[in-house]
């Protein structure tokens, strides 16, 4: 996988997670790759080690994956953990990425799962442009 994305694109995908999912309540969202590459960081929680947060995240999405593959599925597209106080949902974009997205508890998951569709659609046409790929698995 090679990938270069220009100002031009990152400043699109940062538009399409404010317009999708920073104003329906995600605090953070960040877009990795399934190496744990930070892509894109949106949003206005604070964190001190978002490279961390990245490379755990494909791990854990990883493994996961080995546990689907354990129980005879090809894989689970998505993951959700609940906090008491924060949620986390890791979504597979293409597939070579994640959006892992972070919200409270004032916000529904169905209301995040719901504009994630739409966000993973629109990011995947700046993808694949910026890889230069006519069709990606879905």
């Amino acid at each position: 996988m090679s990938l270069i994305l220009t100002k031009s694109e990152l400043e699109i995908l940062g538009d399409i997670v404010a317009d999708e999912l920073l104003d329906s309540g995600a605090e953070l969202v960040v877009v990795a790759d399934l190496s744990g590459n930070l892509i894109l960081r949106c949003g206005s929680l604070e964190m001190e080690d978002i490279f961390s947060l990245a490379a755990l995240s494909a791990a854990n999405f990883a493994a996961t994956a080995q546990i689907a593959k354990l129980i005879g599925e090809e894989d689970f597209t998505l993951m959700f953990h609940k906090g008491g106080k924060r949620n986390i949902h890791f979504s597979r974009l293409g597939s070579d990425y994640l959006i892992i997205t972070l919200f409270n508890d004032n916000v529904s998951l169905g209301l995040i799962r719901l504009k994630l569709v739409g966000a993973i659609k629109q990011m995947s046409a700046v993808f694949r442009e910026a890889e230069g790929v006519t069709a990606w698995p879905s």
